[in-house]
């Protein structure tokens, strides 16, 4: 069976973020994310989540604007020490959570020089902290349009480029969907590189149950693949969270 996470900048939001944790306990997921935990105090998160024996998986580097501001520096020529300073953030951070994966944005940038940037930047970030985990995740344009990271190609092709053991790939099946058109035939092409998974519907990033992706039978391939790590719900409730959890049942 998937161990489950609940990402709390999405779900639960009907209650204070310390509140989240055991709301999500009782849902039934062992681990938690939260994008960008930047602003709250990592003693009261911590303290939630060891209450409840959750895992801490995963957090994005900053900066916390996740209304139309900045979505990373790591591919942003000419943005290298405000992304070395923003990952050095998150490292503590990570660090004070328990936090198992960091999350690096690339950022909105084009051309061959944001590629060289991302990798220079990502090649710095793995001999920095080389006992973290870090991540890279492709995302869909049409949600983030300019976004430096849009194709899974493109993401082996750096992660086969910088080489580094304590890099590897975030799959979101919902940006997978987009981008490709089938996140099954995505994860059996690129599914061996993922270290952290995330969900949501197509369309609409709700709940990951119907839809344009067989949920049901993208747990089966999960399995099937031998991946064991955490598989995130990191989906816009379609009313509240709790009335929303039947999804749960497909989890085999």
């Amino acid at each position: 069976m998937a161990r489950l996470a609940a990402n709390l900048t999405f779900l639960f939001t009907e209650l204070p973020m310390t509140e989240r944790f055991a709301a999500a306990r009782r849902a039934g997921f062992s681990g938690v994310e939260v994008l960008f935990p930047y602003d709250l105090a990592t003693r009261e998160l911590t303290r939630a989540a060891r209450a409840e024996g959750l895992e801490f998986v995963a957090l994005n580097t900053p900066p916390p604007n996740w209304a139309g501001g900045p979505r990373g520096f790591a591919a942003i020529p000419g943005g290298e020490d405000r992304f070395r300073r923003d990952f050095d953030r998150a490292l503590r951070f990570a660090g004070e959570l328990g936090a198992r994966h960091i999350h690096v944005m690339a950022g909105r940038a084009r051309g061959p020089e944001a590629r060289q940037s991302f990798i220079r930047n990502l090649s710095w970030a793995a001999a920095r902290a080389p006992q973290a985990s870090l991540l890279i995740e492709p995302a869909n344009t049409a949600d983030l349009p300019g976004y430096f990271l849009d194709d899974f190609d493109l993401a082996a092709e750096i992660l086969d480029e910088i080489g580094a053991p304590n890099i590897g790939l975030q799959f979101d099946a919902y940006h997978a969907q987009r981008i490709t058109g089938d996140a099954l035939a995505c994860w059996d092409r690129h599914g061996a590189r993922a270290r952290h998974v995330q969900i949501a519907g197509v369309p609409g990033r709700h709940e990951p149950a119907g839809g344009d992706i067989d949920y049901p039978a993208f747990f089966r391939r999960l399995a099937a693949s031998g991946y064991d790590g955490f598989v995130s719900a990191e989906y816009i409730p379609a009313t509240t969270t709790e009335a929303g959890l039947g999804w749960l049942t497909d989890v085999g």
